[in-house]
């Protein structure tokens, strides 16, 4: 069957694998060649549907008293599909619709017709509870969500062994394909999209912490898992780890350690004890990587380089490091104020005491506040050419790109 629904280029999604992931390695490998699976065959238990099947998952992960109370009284489940209907919005699974691949499994573009919409398939790894527990919790956490700066669960699959999200399809992929190791061919993210990505996303994260109701800590924050719509307009995806937040005088959930490393606070990578705090320092990374263009982990730089947040920590304590702490592919396109307010935001959020991290509230406050302030680049100056080596070092000569141009102008996503 052909996936003419699919036609056009593939972009990777923030689904892709990440081989930093912290106790996840089980599911992180990656496998060759499409997945194998009968078309429409034998998929659904007898007599079990999908609500069904999504119970027994609850009832034999152990996972009833973690899903809150509030979930099941006031959440209304996102809608189900068939195996079949899935199979076939995908041409059973073809590479041609193949989006990228995650932690837990294979995404795909697809067509439903049942709702006449473009969406993204996640088709979990059959192999490992790990995986079938965070589409569990997926299904519950985004069944209560409602907010413009979450990707949106359409709904979900649980037949006989199959588990399946499908979701809102966001047409320019992940942030991190914006920011690191671009094709020659796609120009680099402006200074006011990068705030106004800044801003937005951490709307969405004060939506999870103050807005939901029980307030939920997102655990894997990093860029591969903010989206982009058209506008460039972030969401937050993929909620497999998120943990209902501590309640009445509790200050943290003890739980196993999973996240990414480089993202994860290092408070939490000690101890196992989880604060809203710990996705604080996770958006504070973020942040970092949006100013600077470096990745949270890089192993091809030097190794004092390596690690963002240790490379960044000694330079904020000088103004006068700031300017080559900016991305060189701004090309000097930057407000000067905006750039130190913005690196003044960060470093309080990777701060390494977590009392010492801003509120989510705060954050929002200022970022809403910078990104108010458009750099207009033939207003306002332009910093001047300073000596400032390439993204990747000496070693990456041959990195692309050309001069900094406004996204929304740009066709290439």
């Amino acid at each position: 069957m052909g996936c003419f629904r699919c036609s056009g280029r593939s972009s990777k999604r923030s689904e892709r694998s990440n081989n930093n992931s912290i106790k996840r390695n089980d599911q992180t490998r990656t496998t060759s060649g499409s997945l194998k699976v009968k078309p429409f065959a034998n998929v659904k238990e007898e007599g079990t549907s999908n609500d069904d099947q999504l119970s027994l998952d609850v009832k034999n992960l152990n996972l009833v008293d973690e899903v809150s109370k509030n979930v099941r009284n006031n959440g209304k489940l996102a809608q189900t599909f068939t195996f079949e209907e899935l199979a076939a919005a995908t041409g059973n699974f073809q590479s041609d619709c193949f989006l990228g691949e995650g932690g837990f499994g294979k995404v795909y573009k697809g067509h439903l017709d049942k709702i006449n919409q473009v969406v993204a398939i996640k088709q979990l790894d059959r192999n490992g509870v790990q995986g079938t527990r965070e589409f569990v919790i997926e299904v519950l956490t985004l069944s209560l969500a409602d907010h413009p700066n979450l990707v949106k669960l359409i709904g979900y699959c649980a037949e006989g062994d199959q588990r399946l999200l499908v979701y809102e399809y966001m047409p320019l992929g992940s942030l991190e394909n914006h920011l690191h190791d671009l094709p020659r061919n796609r120009q680099p993210l402006d200074w006011n999209t990068r705030m106004k990505i800044a801003a937005v996303a951490a709307k969405g994260l004060e939506y999870l912490h103050e807005k939901m109701k029980p307030p939920v800590i997102y655990r894997d924050l990093k860029c591969s898992n903010i989206l982009l719509g058209e506008g460039y307009h972030p969401k937050l995806s993929d909620f497999g780890l998120a943990k209902v937040g501590p309640s009445g005088d509790k200050t943290h959930v003890s739980t196993r350690v999973m996240g990414t490393y480089g993202y994860c606070a290092p408070d939490y990578a000690m101890t196992g004890q989880l604060t809203f705090k710990s996705d604080i320092y996770s958006f504070g990374v973020v942040l970092l990587e949006l100013i600077t263009g470096r990745k949270a982990i890089d192993q091809k730089r030097d190794h004092g380089e390596q690690n963002l947040v240790a490379w960044a920590r000694p330079m904020f304590k000088d103004r006068r490091n700031f300017s080559r702490m900016v991305d060189p592919l701004l090309k000097g396109q930057y407000p000067v104020r905006g750039l130190y307010q913005a690196l003044a935001i960060a470093a309080m959020c990777v701060q390494e005491q977590p009392n010492m991290r801003p509120n989510v509230s705060d954050v929002v406050m200022a970022l809403n506040y910078l990104a108010s302030q458009k750099y207009d680049p033939q207003i306002d100056p332009v910093q001047g050419s300073h000596k400032t080596p390439s993204r990747h070092g000496p070693k990456k000569d041959n990195d692309r790109s050309a001069g900094n141009v406004s996204p929304e102008s740009n066709g290439d996503s």
